[in-house]
């Protein structure tokens, strides 16, 4: 019987370099080894509401992810079965109606803000990460990442951190830090917290591929 594929939970607030540790993570391994997914893509749809209820979203509220069906493609992929994964439209404030199809890989990362909030979540991850960044870092990358890739103006991304951002940062991603197995202070820049991960993945890997063996 195969051996069911590693679970690595990557959480940390918006802007803190999620992204790129995971990335810097894969680039270490072949494509058949390593997937990620990301939590982003896991909005709720929110179709059946006209855009200015849409534009109200608050987008770092737990109650803004679709965990169930998260969890769903999850549980899939650890059972070796593909999954569609969403695409979320972030001009339109919805679900676009393409799809990714995601084949199941030998580890798998689930990376997002709150990937750590959900107990459910948690329960089905080996190692649990943390991104730990200064506040002043994150804004600037939440900025240039807002306003470049999801049309945003300057206004709206200042006042959303304000009024939005950070208040939900400190009542609901910061705490999950004490679910963390491990703490990657300064996101992506860290290579050696980066290099001590894929070690410890090959490391897990290494071990399933001698149980499997015997």
């Amino acid at each position: 019987m195969k051996d069911k594929p590693v679970v690595i939970g990557v959480a940390g607030g918006t802007g803190s370099g999620k992204t790129s540790v995971t990335r810097s993570i894969i680039q270490r391994f072949t494509d058949k080894t390593i997937l990620m997914l990301e939590q982003d893509y896991y909005y709720k749809d929110q179709s059946h509401l006209p855009l200015e209820e849409r534009l109200k979203t608050n987008y770092d509220h737990p109650l803004a992810f679709d965990n169930d069906l998260l969890i769903d493609h999850l549980k899939h992929l650890l059972n070796e079965q593909p999954v569609e994964k969403p695409v979320y439209d972030y001009k339109i404030h919805t679900r676009s109606n393409e799809t990714i199809v995601v084949e199941p890989k030998e580890v798998i990362i689930v990376e997002g803000i709150l990937v750590l909030e959900d107990e459910r979540l948690r329960d089905l991850m080996d190692i649990k990460v943390f991104v730990d960044t200064d506040a002043d870092v994150r804004i600037i990358r939440r900025m240039m990442r807002d306003i470049n890739e999801r049309g945003r103006t300057l206004d709206s991304v200042i006042d959303q951190y304000i009024n939005v951002v950070r208040p939900m940062h400190l009542q609901f991603v910061e705490p999950t830090k004490r679910y963390s197995d491990i703490i990657i202070p300064e996101g992506g820049q860290n290579h050696v917290a980066i290099d001590l991960m894929a070690t410890k993945i090959q490391t897990v890997l290494h071990e399933k591929g001698q149980k499997l063996s015997k």
